[in-house]
């Protein structure tokens, strides 16, 4: 146990000790073990976009092994996925590495007014499937908000119970926010406050744009002069916004791009103290040699930044 690691533990001092044995199962897994940095696969696009969509690219993608397999040989902290995919796995691949069940999940076939996911898989599961921790989506700014959080906040008790720690991905969407806003640097610090109060261990976000969405927090930016005009400066703000820095944020890795921008936007996140990237289509999209390579550069840039 190193004393980063320690570090980090000690912010979550009302947790058991199962929650904290997970948390250190993930940090000291891989080849950022005892950083205090992640790379964490997800896949669940399959489920949210569709099969042709996420694995046409490169049809290995099609078989569940192959997104396990490829977290394993990278290095991952973790692999995350929805029910199904890691029942296909899981018995093969016990201990190899930590797994995370994503609990909720939507379709790109429903129309529905306001962004909302369903509840696809349990706590039971996640203990079942010898999972490290839960995952679960929010939506901030979905007329469904309600819901969404009084779920998460019950299965967030019940995994504490049981010692499993939770993974948010804080998504802001629906009809309080613009297009543009949804990566607005206030409208990405305020998701990743509120999935700290939430009680998440984890909070995954976007990365943030030079761009301000409520009118009456872009009065209190320009008066304190909040840094915003690069990547890492928004960064810094975001970890700030999870209790200054005292919870885990991690920064997803969007749209499918080219590998020298991937990179770039790696290497603000690192200097703007973010603790480290959640990447699925620009990695599992790539063959696999290709996406071996990508993983370990952007693992080989969180390395160096701690």
């Amino acid at each position: 146990m190193t004393a980063r690691v320690k570090e980090i533990l000690s912010w979550y001092g009302s947790d058991n000790p199962g929650v904290k044995a997970n948390l250190a199962r993930l940090m000291n897994t891989g080849r950022l073990a005892g950083t205090g940095k992640f790379v964490i696969l997800p896949v669940d696009q399959g489920f949210e976009h569709g099969p042709a969509r996420s694995f046409a690219p490169n049809p290995a993608g099609y078989d569940p092994r192959y997104h396990v397999e490829l977290a394993i040989e990278a290095g991952c902290n973790a692999y995350a996925a929805p029910l199904g995919f890691l029942e296909a796995v899981a018995g093969d691949y016990a201990g190899d590495i930590p797994l995370i069940l994503k609990l909720n999940n939507s379709d790109s076939l429903s129309k529905l007014p306001e962004p909302c996911s369903a509840v696809t898989g349990s706590v039971e599961d996640a203990l079942r499937l010898g999972c490290a921790a839960i995952g679960y989506t929010i939506y901030p700014g979905s007329g469904d908000r309600n819901a969404q959080l009084e779920a998460l906040r019950e299965l967030i008790l019940e995994a504490k119970a049981v010692g499993l720690p939770t993974v948010v991905w804080s998504y802001p969407r629906g009809g309080g926010v613009s297009k543009e806003g949804e990566t607005a640097l206030d409208v990405v610090a305020y998701a990743a406050q509120e999935a700290a109060q939430l009680g998440a261990h984890i909070i995954k976000v976007k990365p943030p744009k030079a761009f301000l969405e409520q009118a009456e927090a872009k009065k209190v930016y320009e008066k304190h002069g909040v840094p915003m005009d690069t990547l890492a400066d928004r960064i810094r703000h975001v970890v700030q916004a999870a209790f200054n820095g005292r919870r885990i944020v991690i920064f997803s890795g969007g749209e499918a791009k080219g590998t020298e921008e991937v990179l770039a936007e790696v290497r603000e996140i690192a200097k703007g103290g973010g603790f480290g990237s959640i990447m699925g289509r620009n990695a599992f999209q790539r063959p696999k040699a290709q996406a071996l390579e990508l993983l370990a550069a952007v693992m080989e840039i969180h390395a160096a930044a701690r």
